[in-house]
């Protein structure tokens, strides 16, 4: 069953001691994206397309995990109607990134 995980790439530094650290800087998840689009053999449209978005951050996208996203996501809709349940997980999976700390350009939140 596909889950969204959050994280960022370790840096390598230890905690401070005390416990006391800051939250970690947002990352530009428009930034992060567009530069692993670039290096991607694919045409890849993840600011529009869950398929293309899932491909690019190594998910597999069949219509079948989607329908398992979109089950763990709270989708209600029709799941055979894939268009709408695309464009849903789209807007959820943005959501997603945001919440957990992601910088990401209003307009993919409308």
């Amino acid at each position: 069953m596909p889950t969204m995980q959050s994280g960022s790439p370790s840096t390598g530094a230890a905690p401070a001691a005390g416990g006391g650290g800051a939250a970690p800087a947002s990352v530009d998840v428009d930034a992060v994206l567009t530069q692993m689009a670039s290096k991607n053999s694919e045409k890849l449209d993840w600011k529009k397309s869950i398929v293309d978005l899932m491909k690019l951050v190594g998910m597999d996208s069949s219509l079948q995990s989607r329908k398992e996203l979109a089950t763990e996501l709270g989708y209600t809709g029709d799941k055979n109607d894939s268009a709408a349940m695309n464009t849903w997980l789209h807007k959820q999976v943005v959501k997603k990134l945001a919440e957990n700390g992601g910088k990401v350009p209003q307009n993919l939140l409308d």
